[in-house]
């Protein structure tokens, strides 16, 4: 049993690109990526995140390459890990060549500093020796200074025309494997820039709230704006970006495509807020489910209500559903019949057993 949308999203049609053996566009599964925190040059440190990052879910982890020590660490990390890596790369355009070189799935480079066209060209010119592809990633907060004298200041219009350049550039020079964000902290300049780039190409996008804040807030942000560009249609792949562990980014970014409808991961829970009519306490069992759960994969909607106004119209369209009764006497169904009665005292261990089960059906 699945919860339908409403509303099917038709996504838009973009071209397909490569990030390793992960598809970009061309209708491929949304991808969610995030990025490591550690210093490149730990290399078992980084590793280790990779693994985390993947486990949690990434397709797609950027790795920072701010020095030459840092490129040359990618090549015992790639061997070590078998998602698709990222070189992010800033200033340094000989960075990015090194990265192509290192093995690389994919090099993204700031328009906004990483310097001349002919520096440009050479990173083109080591991403299709080794088979590389790029993300133009334009930055409200880092544009080209010609950019920034003629609009005075971040805009949609300096975003898109900035992403414009750099495509006729890479286009020019018979290079086309590569995806393009235009990213803003600012929520209605990203939505804005986003929608105006996705008019005039057919490239796939990248989408993020850049410097979004912390997990609460960061999370919040990223929301409405991915949330409301994937509604429309736009985004192939996307990274919430936070302020905390690259892992919550991955799991945000679940979160924000299973609330769409548009791909699904591990255990979905349905709860209510809670109040005087909770005949079991709905917040800390949902807390601990979470965490008990947190090692499931495969989709699986599970709601979990406190008592009858709802619980029994909620478990209806869940696997597994929980409806809070009186006198310590709360029910539980299975696809919409119920099944037994539980405790409280029972709640957490019954769910958990259902949950486990249902997913080796």
């Amino acid at each position: 049993m699945e919860i339908r949308p409403h509303r099917i999203i038709k996504r838009k049609a973009t071209k397909k690109i490569k990030v390793g053996k992960v598809n970009v566009g061309g209708g491929s599964p949304i991808s969610v990526q995030s990025m490591t925190n550690t210093l490149t040059t730990d290399i078992k440190g980084t590793i280790k995140q990779i693994h985390s990052l993947q486990e949690a879910g990434a397709d797609i982890v950027r790795v920072s390459c701010p020095d030459e020590d840092s490129t040359s660490a990618l090549k015992n990390i790639v061997k070590d890990v078998s998602v698709p890596i990222v070189a992010d790369i800033h200033f340094h355009y000989k960075r990015a060549i090194e990265a192509a070189e290192m093995g690389a799935s994919c090099l993204r480079i700031n328009p906004g500093n990483i310097g001349t066209k002919s520096r440009i060209l050479e990173v083109i010119k080591a991403a299709k020796n080794n088979n590389c592809s790029i993300r133009i990633g334009v930055n409200a907060g880092s544009l080209d200074k010609q950019l920034l004298e003629k609009y005075k200041e971040p805009c949609p219009e300096a975003l898109v025309e900035s992403a414009q350049n750099n495509i006729k550039l890479l286009e020019d020079n018979d290079f086309f494997n590569f995806k393009i964000s235009v990213k803003s902290s600012d929520i209605f300049l990203t939505v804005k820039a986003y929608k105006k780039l996705s008019n005039i190409c057919d490239y796939p996008l990248h989408l993020g709230v850049t410097e979004a804040g912390g997990l609460f807030t960061g999370s919040i942000k990223s929301s409405i704006g991915i949330g409301k560009l994937l509604m429309e249609g736009i985004g192939d792949t996307i990274r919430v970006s936070l302020s905390s562990d690259p892992v919550d980014e991955v799991k945000a970014g679940y979160e924000i495509l299973k609330s769409l409808g548009i791909r699904s991961r591990g255990v979905n829970i349905i709860s209510c807020p809670s109040c005087a009519r909770q005949a079991f306490p709905v917040i800390e069992t949902v807390k601990i489910l979470e965490k008990k759960l947190a090692h499931i994969k495969k989709p699986i909607n599970l709601s979990i209500i406190g008592c009858v106004v709802n619980g029994p119209g909620e478990a209806a369209q869940t696997e597994i559903g929980l409806t809070g009764g009186g006198n310590d006497s709360n029910l539980l169904y299975l696809s919409g019949v119920p099944h037994t009665k539980v405790p409280n005292s029972e709640i957490i261990d019954k769910v958990v057993k259902l949950v486990e089960e249902k997913i080796k059906d």
